[in-house]
């Protein structure tokens, strides 16, 4: 018997793209130090279609969430260029915990994903740690959150700052066995050019957006002092030719200006912390165009063990010179925040943002958290697992967007209180928070 089947036009089941109307707001676009004038902004997708300073009317069929405005600011989201979303999202006692799986993991960071996006940040680069899995959940509508640059396990050599193996665990190499730390995929312990190219190149498989390696001594791993520096020239070299190969860059955690200047030396394209560094190794690194991705620590937490406090001393007292010089010699500038262990500090992660207080104006502030971070982000090149323009508020560039209650440059620390002061979170042109009524 003939069966007929219907007819399927798949150009009338295509849906049209969502359209969200932002009426009557004051634009910061990224780069600017004062508002635009009242304007009005149409998002169609995932996009910022139109910028006008006339009412944007469409026909009466056409489908479209309108906001009011009423003068608020429209800006960029926020940007954190150093998170460990699952090194942060839970304490070292949580993480040695034998019965913790991998699902255990992404549950838990799945929480402070969605508190970060909650708080405004639409895009942050993990820069080091087991991220893979829920930046798929994220992704793929499992998890809210915001867009992830994963990293992957860090790098690291034996006795280095991601060697995390606890007392009882000996080297694999000697032994055979992997160390916990490794099977949950949080690090990789290399040794040696081959063993490099290796933990580089299975990041790269699963996914990684740039490498991160460990350069030098560091303040929250029990082996390494920070004075230390890391892994041989042809090692270093090994990780950014392989990243280099894949279109990417590689980015190193390091103090000091040894270290810093072996990796520049290898052909490093991103600094994280720098807190030691001296003038001479910040103009060389203004003059090859270098990223400098640093943070202003606390001194202390209430719950910081004795020998972390002790390693972090020289860095807090560094990183008051290191700002305020590294912007006088041009150096390209990123901010993070680094928390590690200790979850209840994601919720200080707006107030942070003003630590910069003292070195740069608000609108230079603003610029870096938005702007200057997004350019950071677009460095990992065609491995970048997002198409289009961040960091600015223009036609053609992706709609995460916040509207704030007010005019951040002129006060600054509307940004420390989201939930009061950002009416509407937008990631991808999705609402994910609205209060402009």
């Amino acid at each position: 018997m003939l069966v007929l089947l219907p007819v399927v036009c798949f150009a009338q089941q295509q849906q049209e793209p969502t359209r969200v109307l932002f009426d009557n707001v004051r634009i910061f676009d990224g780069k600017s130090d004062r508002l635009s004038g009242p304007v009005h902004v149409l998002v169609e997708g995932n996009r910022i279609a139109r910028i006008s300073k006339t009412p944007i009317i469409l026909p009466a069929v056409t489908s479209m969430t309108v906001i009011s405005g009423r003068g608020a600011t429209l800006m960029p989201g926020l940007i954190d260029v150093h998170v460990h979303l699952t090194f942060g999202a839970m304490t070292m006692a949580q993480l040695m915990n034998p019965k913790l799986t991998g699902k255990d993991v992404d549950s838990i960071a799945g929480i402070q994903a969605r508190n970060m996006l909650l708080r405004g940040f639409t895009s942050v680069r993990d820069v080091g740690g087991p991220v893979f899995g829920l930046k798929a959940g994220v992704d793929g509508g499992k998890f809210t959150g915001p867009r992830i640059w994963p990293s992957g396990a860090t790098i690291s050599q034996t006795a280095g700052h991601g060697d995390l193996r606890m007392p009882h665990e000996r080297s694999r190499r000697y032994f055979g066995r992997w160390s916990r730390a490794e099977e949950m995929e949080a690090t990789f312990i290399a040794d040696g050019r081959d063993e490099v190219l290796t933990a580089t190149r299975e990041n790269l498989r699963k996914g990684a957006s740039q490498i991160k390696v460990m350069a030098g001594g560091g303040t929250s791993s029990a082996y390494d002092p920070v004075d230390v520096t890391q892994y041989t020239l042809d090692e270093m070299r090994a990780a950014v030719e392989a990243a280099e190969d894949w279109g990417t860059y590689v980015t190193v955690h390091a103090y000091t200006t040894r270290a810093v200047r072996r990796a520049i030396e290898a052909g490093v394209k991103c600094i994280e912390h720098g807190q030691l560094l001296d003038e001479a190794t910040l103009r060389l690194m203004a003059a090859k165009g270098i990223w400098l991705s640093s943070q202003n620590l606390v001194a202390e937490t209430p719950d910081m063990d004795p020998l972390r406090l002790r390693k972090r001393k020289p860095v807090i007292e560094g990183q008051a010179r290191l700002w305020p010089l590294a912007k006088k010699l041009g150096v390209k500038m990123a901010w993070g925040t680094d928390f590690l262990f200790e979850p209840w500090l994601n919720m200080e992660q707006n107030e942070y943002i003003l630590k910069l207080k003292p070195w740069f104006t608000p609108a230079e502030i603003l610029k870096m958290v938005t702007y200057d971070n997004a350019q950071l982000l677009a460095l990992s090149g065609l491995r970048s697992p997002y198409e289009g323009k961040l960091g600015v508020v223009e036609e053609g560039a992706l709609a995460d967007l916040l509207l704030i209650n007010g005019d951040p440059l002129a006060q600054l620390d509307l940004i420390t209180k989201p939930e009061k002061n950002f009416l509407v979170i937008m990631k991808d042109g999705k609402l994910y928070k609205r209060a402009d009524n």
